[in-house]
């Protein structure tokens, strides 16, 4: 079992994966505090989504400690791992809403899939999610007649409805407007907040991000370069980590 830090509910360590020749993860140690909102970011392909995905359970690291809540779960067994994944709500890039549902049996869908509850029950929950991202009363609409920013809503409110202590979200402002990808990260920390639930969200919304996170982790190339207060990351000793946050790092 890997030893867990005190105020850590996720731990990594040495977690590394590679696919084909490619390292995803190098050498990843991370602590994730409970009850906090953790900011991930990063030019793209630096490891964030397979980092996320390792700590759901959803993807195996080569070598290294993965601990979720005091589980090993690099060497848990399947049925081990489905009581981690029932425990971790995630919001996945692309949505992931399913066009063959209505908006309600979307959102009702974690609930159907892990409880077994009255229908009256879920009715609620959704209504209340619903509710809760304001789209109170959509719940006989089609995805497909959604915008972009109402979709992700939608997203949201499926993620949470199961109440599950742990929430991922990948990039849940990509391709909104500032605005909106502000309103949404608000969101997103207001339920943080409500629930005291650990949160991390992926983003390459930068600004908007840093406004609500409590813990900020940078990545590039695999490797975290960045780990702490948010507002410390201006003065990281990683050259890297200091010209990202700032906005001067550019791809070549």
């Amino acid at each position: 079992m890997a030893a867990v830090h005190q105020e850590a509910l996720i731990t990594l360590r040495g977690v590394r994966k590679r696919f084909d020749r490619d390292w995803a993860l190098r050498d990843v140690s991370l602590d994730v505090p409970a009850g906090r909102f953790t900011g991930v970011i990063g030019p793209g392909a630096s490891g964030k989504t397979v980092m996320v995905k390792v700590v759901a359970g959803l993807v195996r690291p080569d070598a290294g400690e993965v601990a979720v809540e005091g589980v090993d779960t690099v060497r848990a067994r399947e049925i081990e791992l489905q009581k981690v994944r029932s425990r971790i709500g995630m919001l996945f890039q692309n949505n992931a809403l399913f066009d063959y549902l209505s908006v309600g049996e979307n959102v009702a869908f974690p609930l159907r899939r892990l409880f077994r509850l009255e229908e009256e029950e879920i009715a609620a929950r959704v209504a209340e999610r619903l509710e809760r991202v304001g789209l109170g009363g959509m719940e006989e609409r089609a995805p497909v007649s959604l915008s972009g920013g109402q979709k992700k809503r939608v997203g949201i409110a499926r993620s949470t409805v199961a109440r599950q202590p742990i929430i991922v979200y990948d990039d849940p402002t990509a391709g909104l407007d500032p605005v909106t990808a502000s309103k949404i990260f608000l969101m997103l920390r207001e339920e943080q907040q409500r629930s005291g639930s650990t949160a991390i969200a992926i983003s390459s919304d930068v600004d908007s991000l840093l406004k609500y996170i409590d813990n900020l982790v940078i990545m590039h190339e695999g490797e975290v370069r960045y780990a702490g207060d948010p507002r410390g990351a201006w003065e990281a000793r990683d050259p890297f980590a200091r010209a990202f946050v700032a906005g001067e790092w550019r791809a070549v």
